[in-house]
């Protein structure tokens, strides 16, 4: 009650300096609230998840608040701010991430689609991994908000969005400059700079990252990582454009996975290298236009991108098992030019005194890699060519998405898409060059009931897919000569949600999902090898609870529980458990502001074990790890922080796999083994900021 009365007054503070804010505003409610719920303040703190703001449970929005009130070690770990996913690295950290999420071991991206301001960050037929979603070209303190959607339900979303999907949206327009160094173990220096000024009739951002790291690692890191931001924007973000150019630039020594008994026997430490030459050179640069025109009741929309990237990835996971004389490390290779094009057209209408709200759009995305190939090397140095390829992929995406208001308290949200995929590979092996061609087309429906007494209800279904590596659809060999069939291009997936949001509680933001998703077969193209790698069609269920309490203006909690199983749908003797898949996860955050000069935060994460094999005889532990932040205004312009990361310091793993290699001295056919990435030790980071 006391809410409707009056609104909670939050402290503003230097936000890009890394201070908390939390508003409560009122505002307009949605004409489907109702009467009663256009009385209601409504709160927004590190999420923005009121009722009446989406078309699904599982449907949100990070604010800027989480983002600079919560230690990341990695730039990564941005995206664990969604509720229920996992982000972790078994490799060196100028490699993508691993992602996990709703039952999958996501890889670095699969079925989990990542844009920032309209342009893609999944990279397809890519030299590691089909959808490689590699964020660390970021600059965190230049993000606005990310807005997320789990599940295939909404027409906008196409490819490798069946589980997800996250838009990182970036600041037009800085409250004011900033300038921060960052020291801390292990060799780690960080240096940003950002700032905004007036250009004309627009505003003028940049910004620009520097970065140093060894870590722990008994083999150094020696990350060396620029990246930078040139933005200029005109008008506001609904009637308006921008221009950006970005360029990131990273090179790193990698510590991968390593087998147990390496460990145990005492031949290496538990930070130790089997191959020390292991590591990657990478760069992406990007030139890109956005636009945003309202009329009275039409909004415009478009987006043009261009994208250069370059990888060189040199890994080594089985030692001596493929070549014991000369090792099994191999270099993954690509150059990549990405071209694309996002046009939509949203207007409101009535029909039969029906409220409506229509939109049609289009997507149009071409990429060209020459070439992208697999070599044998020794200490990065190539040896030969297992295979090398030159790709052109290009896809259409066509949808359009109707949304009426049936009753104050049902409305409905139908959508149809339609996807079209050609591909072309000129290949290094004999009969794998050749066109393939497919198309999809993904219906989509919600219903959304109430609000009553502050809470509403969701049914979603939607059918979704995602593309499979452009060189298996081509595919009549593998690299040893042996024959194999061509994949399909594009998987169908299917799911369904039911959820619930309510803010019955004054201050709580809670919903409650529970999900499906069916998955065609998981058909994938393996890099490290080079071939197509055959699955069985899966299914995965669970059930989500996601809760956001701003229990004070000075004092906010979040709790986030996720639950899932996940199987192969068709029988087999080796098990039906798929590997890697996640069943539990946690994440328990606190924030306090405003406690005169200090300030500090608290997060705890959880994900559960995992089958590492089919028939689940092997499973990973389970991995719970605390981050905390202690910060100190020292005058209006001039912050201190401390942030502290695995806070107690576990000894678990950021991932395991279970798999044969061969050390010196063991059997030619090598040993099953667990093979683990461990987490960092306890380390700490200081961080002196500055305001002009």
């Amino acid at each position: 009650m006391l809410l409707r009365k009056r609104k909670l007054v939050a402290a503003c503070a230097l936000a890009l300096l890394g201070m908390g804010r939390q508003v409560a505003a009122q505002g307009p409610a949605d004409a489907a609230a109702g009467a009663e719920e256009a009385r209601t303040v409504r709160v927004t703190g590190h999420y923005d998840n009121a009722v009446g703001t989406s078309d699904a449970a599982s449907q949100g929005v990070i604010t800027t608040e989480l983002i600079v009130n919560r230690p990341a070690l990695r730039t990564g770990e941005l995206l664990e701010f969604v509720p229920g996913l996992i982000v972790t690295q078994h490799s060196g950290d100028g490699k993508a991430n691993q992602y996990f999420l709703r039952g999958f071991n996501l890889d670095h991206g699969t079925d989990f689609a990542t844009y920032v301001d309209g342009m893609p960050v999944n990279m397809r037929t890519h030299a590691h991994g089909q959808g490689y979603s590699d964020l660390n070209f970021l600059i965190p303190e230049l993000v606005q908000r990310i807005d997320y959607k789990k599940g295939p339900y909404f027409a906008g979303e196409g490819d490798f969005a069946s589980a997800g999907a996250a838009r990182i949206r970036l600041a037009d327009k800085l409250p004011q400059g900033q300038a921060s160094m960052s020291v801390g173990q292990h060799g780690y220096v960080r240096g940003v700079v950002a700032d905004s000024l007036g250009a004309g009739p627009g505003t003028l951002l940049y910004g620009l990252e520097v970065n140093r790291n060894n870590g722990p690692w008994d083999v150094p890191e020696h990350v060396r990582k620029y990246s930078g931001v040139l933005r200029y924007s005109q008008g506001t973000a609904d009637d308006g454009f921008s221009v950006t150019g970005m360029a990131y630039k990273n090179s790193w020594n990698a510590t991968d996975q390593v087998p147990l008994r390496a460990v145990e026997s005492g031949q290496i430490g538990r930070f130790g290298s089997l191959a020390p030459s292991d590591g990657g050179d990478t760069s992406r640069y990007s030139l890109s236009y956005a636009m945003r025109k309202r009329t009275e009741n039409r909004l415009f929309e478009f987006d043009a991108y261009l994208i250069r990237s370059q990888l060189e990835l040199d890994s080594d996971f089985t030692y001596f098992l493929a070549n014991p004389a000369a090792g099994d490390q191999f270099q993954q290779s690509e150059r990549r030019t990405v071209a694309g094009v996002n046009a939509s057209e949203s207007w409101n209408t009535e029909l039969a005194g029906l409220a409506m709200r229509n939109k049609l759009g289009v997507q149009a995305r071409y990429d060209r890699l020459s070439p992208v190939g697999l070599y044998n090397t020794v200490e990065r140095i190539r040896q030969s060519t297992v295979r090398e390829d030159r790709v052109r992929e290009a896809s259409i995406g066509l949808y359009g998405e109707n949304t009426v208001q049936w009753l104050p308290w049902l409305r409905s949200v139908a959508g149809l898409r339609y996807d079209a995929y050609r591909f072309k590979v000129d290949s290094s092996i004999d009969g794998n060059s050749g066109t393939a061609s497919d198309h999809v087309v993904s219906p989509k429906l919600s219903l959304i009931l109430g609000p009553w007494s502050k809470t509403e209800f969701f049914v979603n279904y939607g059918k979704g897919f995602h593309s499979n590596d452009a060189r298996g659809t081509t595919q009549t060999r593998l690299p040893d000569g042996t024959p194999s069939a061509p994949v399909t291009p594009l998987v169908p997936t299917k799911g369904v949600e039911l959820g619930a949001r309510t803010e019955w509680l004054p201050g709580l933001q809670s919903s409650l999902a529970l999900w499906r998703l069916d998955i065609a077969s998981e058909l994938l193209f393996v890099g490290d090898a080079g071939e197509t790698e055959p699955s069985r069609a899966s299914r995965r269920h669970g059930i989500e609870w996601n809760n956001h309490y701003i229990a004070a203006p000075w004092l906010l909690f979040d709790l986030d529980l996720a639950a899932s199983r996940s199987r192969y749908t068709q029988d087999d003797p080796a098990g039906n458990f798929i590997p890697g898949s996640i069943d539990k996860v946690a994440s328990f955050g606190v924030t306090v502001t405003d406690q005169g000069p200090w300030s500090g935060a608290f997060q705890l994460r959880y994900f559960g074990p995992r089958p590492l094999i089919e028939d689940n005889s092997v499973r990973s532990a389970s991995t719970t790890l605390a981050y905390a932040r202690v910060a100190y205004q020292l005058n209006r312009r001039t912050r201190l922080s401390l942030d502290v990361f695995n806070l107690f310091n576990k000894r678990a793993s950021d991932i395991d796999y279970y798999y044969a290699s061969r050390l010196p001295g063991e059997a030619q056919e090598g040993v099953n083994d667990r093979h683990f990435h461990p987490v960092e030790p306890r380390s700490a980071r200081l961080t002196l900021s500055y305001a002009f």
